[in-house]
């Protein structure tokens, strides 16, 4: 089966974010059907369109090749944010903290709609936490039926958005 190149963003904004990030790229690493390519540094940025005050999220991308279909890659994800503590609750309030949010943002040049997954990511474009590390590790990377993702970027100056240093794990 011919590898597919997926980005994946990686958030979290409690119990230790950096390292939350760190493990979850280990996993990520370890996972069957992948491999990983490239890693952007992490981010801090202000939390995006939420309604209850909470801690600022790190932030950060990966590139991984994977045989896994979409939807494989995106139960694998959920598997990893679990095993990191990750609640989700079907009917509560969207952009809540978090231990560790994993979102498939590209599969490829694919377009997907279901109701688990859409692919493109759909507000990946107006968020600077995933198009600034996203250009770390694509600078060339497109987003189907949108366009060059960097582009976008100029756009959203009124987020906040900084470099911060990775965890090592030992």
């Amino acid at each position: 089966m011919t590898a597919t190149v997926a980005f994946i963003g990686l958030g979290s904004n409690l119990a230790h974010p950096r390292r939350q990030i760190a493990r979850a790229i280990a996993a990520l690493a370890r996972l069957p059907g992948c491999r990983l390519l490239r890693r952007s540094r992490n981010y801090v940025s202000a939390p995006v369109a939420c309604t209850i005050a909470q801690p600022d999220f790190v932030n950060a991308v990966v590139a991984v090749a994977t045989t896994r279909p979409p939807r494989s890659l995106l139960a694998a994800l959920l598997a990893i944010e679990r095993r990191q503590r990750r609640r989700r609750d079907p009917g509560g309030a969207r952009n809540t903290p978090r231990t560790l949010d994993l979102d498939l943002l590209l599969y490829g040049g694919r377009r997907l709609r279901s109701a688990r997954l859409t692919v493109p990511h759909p507000r990946m474009h107006g968020r600077a936490f995933v198009l600034r590390p996203l250009a770390d590790v694509a600078p060339e990377a497109v987003i189907p039926g949108r366009g060059l993702a960097r582009r976008f970027l100029r756009r959203l100056a009124d987020q906040r958005i900084a470099s911060t240093r990775t965890h090592a794990l030992h």
